[in-house]
Order: structure tokens, then sequence, then C-alpha cells
């Protein structure tokens, strides 16, 4: 089967090189500008760039769009019909809704789909990381030849019948997750301090917190931005994620502990009762890898963002542990760090009694809870520049830290995953 990969960006290269790798004719494209770079990257690997998407699709029998998602209808509709007959197309985007009907718009009849979601971002190789597999339109030959390529570099295949369930899960493992670390991020942006450097953002999961939120801001804007406002599934989740976070902060600065409690004791003996196969992230481990210089003067934590998003599962009424067949590494990072949380009493009660009592972090619930009605409006309005301006603003805060937490993540994923 030789494989044809329309965009080379560092998902569709990283795949490339994977493909070719394992013996296949791979070939692809990208913008004229970027010719002679990705020539020079790609040629010792046997990959060859050629002109454009159409001749791409005509000689290929598999065609892989690995383009940005709000530019996948555009890019499909100029080369989509020089696909070859009877080829299997994919993309390589996170949300399938609007992929899948750009394809149904846009192929020819006899084109085979069936897509793909590699849950792990460019730093990572495909092997040995989560792929969801999701046929639409094809033949049990076709499915087969690409569950087969799949097995061939290694990926972990999870197969879903239906992108409608894969956009629904997807919403909660990415565009719910980022979100609640984005708005850490420019909560603490607003505040005008590194969590590093302040005693309340010390410890474990604070630990867990600020690196993912590093790792989620090193990557690019747009790959969120997608994520968030093109899956019809997204804006709901990220809404009731925010209600849960404002009826909390609600209650808390009001001292309303009994119903206060009691709320989040109701999401706790939902989401982690004891049927749950549990994470257990080590809490060694996690202490480990701290970024601060005064790891020994920790401060408690009212953990907002964590209690926010148990009780927001509770009012979907979602499983997250069902939802780990999607999972990426910071939503396996942060239903681990709730779990974490939640099957510590002592630390759950410190957690509470800091969220209703402890003037000291007010502030900073205060300005996360800014953070997070931010979010979900731009989401909301389905504002893609709004959401990339404020994900950049944030970003360039945090800087002269992104690579070292970038690395740091990957590391601290690895010894997790290890455990």
């Amino acid at each position: 089967m030789n494989i044809g990969i329309i965009g080379l960006g560092d998902m569709g290269r990283l795949y490339a090189k994977a493909f070719a790798k394992a013996g296949y004719t791979v070939s692809g494209c990208d913008l004229p500008a970027n010719r002679q770079k990705l020539e020079e990257e790609l040629t010792p690997f046997g990959i060859s760039v050629m002109d454009n998407g159409g001749d791409v699709a005509r000689i290929n029998d598999l065609i892989i769009y690995s383009v940005e998602a709000e530019s996948m209808e555009r890019v499909v509709a100029e080369f989509g019909p020089s696909t070859k007959y009877g080829a299997i197309v994919a993309g390589q985007t996170s949300v399938k809704s609007p992929e899948i009907a750009t394809f149904e718009k846009h192929l020819p009849a006899d084109a085979q789909i069936v897509t793909f979601h590699g849950m792990h971002g460019p730093g990572f190789e495909p092997a040995g990381q989560t792929l969801i597999l999701i046929p639409h339109r094809s033949t049990d030959d076709a499915y087969q030849r690409m569950y087969d390529l799949f097995t061939a570099i290694g990926s972990n295949i999870v197969e879903i019948a239906d992108y409608h369930e894969h956009d629904r899960i997807v919403a909660d493992t990415q565009a719910v997750t980022h979100v609640g670390f984005e708005s850490m991020g420019t909560a603490w942006k607003s505040a005008g301090f590194f969590p590093w450097e302040n005693a309340s953002y010390i410890g474990g999961i604070d630990n867990v917190k600020i690196l993912t939120t590093l790792r989620i801001f090193s990557y690019k804007a747009h790959v969120y931005a997608g994520l968030a406002i093109l899956n019809p599934y997204a804006r709901q989740q990220v809404k009731r994620y925010a209600e849960s976070e404002s009826e909390l902060f609600k209650l808390m600065i009001k001292e309303e502990a009994d119903s206060f409690k009691q709320r989040i004791y109701r999401a706790r003996d939902f989401v982690f009762h004891e049927s749950r196969k549990p994470i257990m992230l080590n809490d060694t481990v996690m202490k480990e890898f701290s970024l601060s210089q005064h790891a020994d003067h920790q401060k408690p934590n009212s953990h907002l963002s964590i209690l926010s998003m148990v009780d927001a599962w509770y009012h979907l009424g979602v499983n997250p542990y069902d939802n780990l067949i999607c999972q990426t590494p910071p939503f396996r990072l942060r239903l681990g760090i709730a779990e974490y949380l939640f099957k510590n009493e002592e630390l759950l009660e410190e957690s509470l009694e800091t969220a209703l009592y402890d003037k000291t972090i007010r502030g900073d619930d205060l300005e996360f809870h800014s953070a997070v009605r931010e979010w979900s409006a731009i989401i909301g309005y389905g504002d893609m520049e709004g959401y990339k301006k404020h994900f950049n603003d944030t970003q360039a805060f945090f800087s002269h830290r992104l690579e070292e937490g970038k690395a740091q993540s990957a590391e601290l994923i690895r010894r997790l995953m290890m455990e």
C-alpha cells in the first residue's frame, strides 16, 4: 500500500517517517515554501516530496490529510477530486464531525473513508501510543488494511465504531482538560506570578498541574482552538465545567460549608466508587518534579480546578475512567491527580477547609474563576482568533520556562506510566 500525506507539519512528518521505517512507500506535500527543507529532512527516509496535493492524491492507495482542522475543507475541496479510484482516505484532525462532513462533501463516491486519531503530540513516536481507528465508509478489506498499517508501526489501536462517540469522549479528554490547565496558566499570568515561586503551588499535585500547563502552552494555539471550537460536544462540556466552577466558588466565598462539602462528596461517590480501577499516581515520583527552589515551604491549596472537574463529571453523568480509551497524557494526569486528591480523605478535607476559610488563596481562586469564565466565553462564541490570542498571551508570559517544562513533563509522564 502506497501512502500519501497531504500536509507535512509536525504530525504529518512524524507519521511519514514511521510508515517509511516500517517499509511502506511514502510521499507527501506541503506549502511550496517548505519544500527544500522538507526534502532535506525526509529524503534520507526514502520519502518523496511532491509538488501539490493533487499529485499525492492521484497515485496513492491511502491518502492522509494532515492539515489544521480549520483548513481541512479548503484543502480537501481542492485535492479531493484527484483521489485515486478506490483509495482509502483518512484525516488526522482531532475532531471528526467536521472532517467526516468534509470528506462526504468533496471525495468521490468510490473513496473508502477510514479515519484515525493519534492520541499524542509530535513529541512522542507513534509506537506504544494510543491510536483511535474509526471506520465510516469502507469495505472490511479496506478497514483491515488500515488496522494492519497501524499495527506495523506499533500503535496501540482502540477501535471506535462511530465518529460521534469519538467526539463526545474527546471533548472531555482534550477540550475540557486543556481549558482547565489553560485557565490555571491564565490565572497565574493575571495574578502576575510564576506558580513555582508561590508556596501554595508546591507539592506533588501542583507539580503535575504546573508541568502539564507548561506542556500545553509549549505547543501551537491552533491545535487547541480547533479541539475546543470545532467539536460540537466540547461547548456543552466546557460550559458545564464553567458552571461547576462558578457554583462552587460562590459557595466558597459565602462559606456555606455544609452545601459545599455535600456537593463535593456526592461528586466523589459518583466518580470514584470502588468498582473503578484506579490509576494510582506515585506520590514519590510527583514530588520529584518541582520547578521550585523551596519545595519544603508548601502551603495548603483549595485545588478548585480539580474540585470543579469532578463536579462537572458528576453533572454530565460522565465516567472519566471509560474515557481512558481516548486518553492523552494530560487527561491521564488530570484524572490521576483528581483521584489522588479525592481518595485521600485527609488531603481532601484540607483542600475543602482551605477553599472555604483560607483568605490567603482566595485571590488566586478569583483569578482562576475569571480565567475559566473567559475561556468558556471564547469557546461559546466560537471565536477562533480570540482563542489563539488569549492562548498566545499566556504562552508569552511563561516563554522562558516552556522548553524546560515540556522536557520535565515528558519525563514525568514516562515515569508515572512505568509505575
